[in-house]
C-alpha cells in the first residue's frame, strides 16, 4: 500500500492533465439541403455560426452564446450531431468540436438580418459543394457528416472531420 508521501496531491495531478481547446457550432439548413454559412470579418474562410468554448462554459452554452453574439438569435439548440476530435494544427493545440442541430430555416429568416457585434459580415445558404469553396476542408468534411447525422437521426463521431463511428 502506498504511503501518503507516494500519493500525488490532487492539485498536482490536475495540473498535469492535458488541456484541449473546444469549439461549438450550430448547423442550420433549408428545405433544399443547403447549410447556413456566415462570413467572418476577421478571416477569409466562412464558418457555421459558433465559436470557442470559454473557460467554465459548456459546449451547448457556448453555441447558444455565439448565436446571440453573431446573429442576435435566441433559439433553442437541437440535438448533438457531431463530435469531432481535431489534431494539433497551425500552432493550435488539439481540440474537440461539437456541432448541434439548429433546425430548418428559410430565406425569410435571413431577410433584414443584423449582425450585432460586427464579427459577421454576411450570411447565406450554400450547398456542401459550394461550401467547399468557402470553408476550410476540415469544416467541409464535418458539414457533410453533420448532414448525414441529421438524415440518420444519430450523433456521429469524427476524427479530423472524417466519420469514425
Amino acid at each position: 500500500m502506498p504511503s501518503a508521501t507516494d500519493v500525488l496531491p490532487v492539485e498536482q495531478y490536475v495540473a498535469g492533465l492535458a488541456r484541449k481547446r473546444m469549439a461549438a457550432g450550430v448547423l442550420f439548413r433549408d428545405s433544399a439541403g443547403r447549410v447556413l454559412l456566415v462570413e467572418p470579418s476577421y478571416k477569409a474562410n466562412w464558418e457555421i455560426p459558433g465559436g470557442a468554448v470559454e473557460a467554465d462554459e459548456s459546449p451547448w452554452a457556448a453555441a447558444t452564446r455565439e448565436l446571440a453574439e453573431e446573429l442576435g438569435w435566441d433559439r433553442p439548440l437541437g440535438r448533438l450531431l457531431v463530435v469531432d476530435y481535431v489534431r494539433p494544427q497551425d500552432s493550435r493545440p488539439e481540440g474537440v468540436v461539437f456541432v448541434f442541430d439548429g433546425g430548418m430555416l428559410d430565406e425569410t429568416d435571413l431577410v433584414g438580418m443584423v449582425f450585432p457585434d460586427a464579427e459577421i459580415l454576411s450570411a447565406g445558404f450554400h450547398t456542401v459543394q459550394e461550401a467547399r469553396g468557402r470553408v476550410k476542408p476540415l469544416l467541409a468534411d464535418r458539414l457533410a457528416v453533420a448532414l448525414r447525422a441529421v438524415d440518420q437521426g444519430v450523433t456521429l463521431l469524427c476524427e479530423q472531420g472524417r466519420c469514425v463511428a
